[in-house]
């Protein structure tokens, strides 16, 4: 799915124009990387939580020359999908007590 995929089914779904649901999408996305940027997690009730970790520098190897490199400090984006997103993707049935759980 992409970015104009999900315009389109706003688009049908709620009965935006084309350029609302678009700026919509867009404003959506980027409250969501202004926040990670901050470091900041953001979790979204029902689907999951994104998080910025921190990585330290290591040694590394190239894996074609089995040289030694240094692989520096950097910061890394993790997503841990929801429990009810989980049952989703597995046919499993959401119980009432898990989906209080999620909030």
């Amino acid at each position: 799915m992409t970015k104009a995929d999900i315009v389109e089914h706003i688009y049908e779904r709620v009965g935006f124009s084309k350029k609302e649901s678009a700026e919509l999408v867009e404003q959506v996305f980027d409250i969501i990387k202004d926040t990670l940027a901050e470091g900041e997690k953001v979790k979204i009730s029902g689907f999951g939580n994104f998080v910025v970790r921190e990585k330290n520098a290591r040694k590394g190897r190239n894996p074609q020359t089995g040289e030694e490199i240094r692989l520096s400090a950097r910061r890394v984006l993790t997503f841990k999908p929801s429990l009810v997103l989980k049952n989703v993707l597995n046919e499993e049935p959401v119980t009432e007590a898990e989906a209080r759980t999620e909030g």
